[in-house]
């Protein structure tokens, strides 16, 4: 399994920012999906998760400003950024975990695979 993200940049507080995962190696229909971020001296943490179904969850600080997203065609999944604000800052990663459930959202120690992170800088 391979996923590789993408879409990261230096943005200002207030902008919005699209990023990609694109996944190989796996049947990707039967995979939850999520996006991950780690800022500098902080843990990494689950932020957005989408099931198989396209039941999406997110952590409080990003609900109602960020949306997850999958293609299951093209293999790809999304997150779009809004209203981004410098506590944003950090390494975006996307992951992947194989379930039979279609609609059981994951919790962060249940993902097997993740990809390289791409950058995301939000200044004031």
């Amino acid at each position: 399994v391979q996923l590789q993200a993408s879409g990261g940049g230096l943005v200002q507080a207030g902008a919005s920012l699209r990023l990609s995962c694109a996944a190989s190696g796996l049947t990707f229909e039967n995979y939850g999906l999520g996006w991950f971020r780690q800022a500098p001296g902080k843990q990494r943490e689950l932020v957005a998760s989408i099931t198989r179904g396209g039941r999406t969850s997110y952590v409080d600080s990003v609900k109602g400003r960020f949306i997850i997203s999958r293609d299951n065609i093209n293999n790809m999944a999304y997150l779009q950024m809004n209203s981004l604000e410098p506590e944003d800052t950090a390494v975006y990663y996307c992951a992947a975990r194989r379930t039979r459930s279609l609609n059981i959202v994951l919790e962060p120690n249940d993902f097997d695979y993740f990809g390289q992170g791409t950058l995301v800088t939000v200044s004031s």
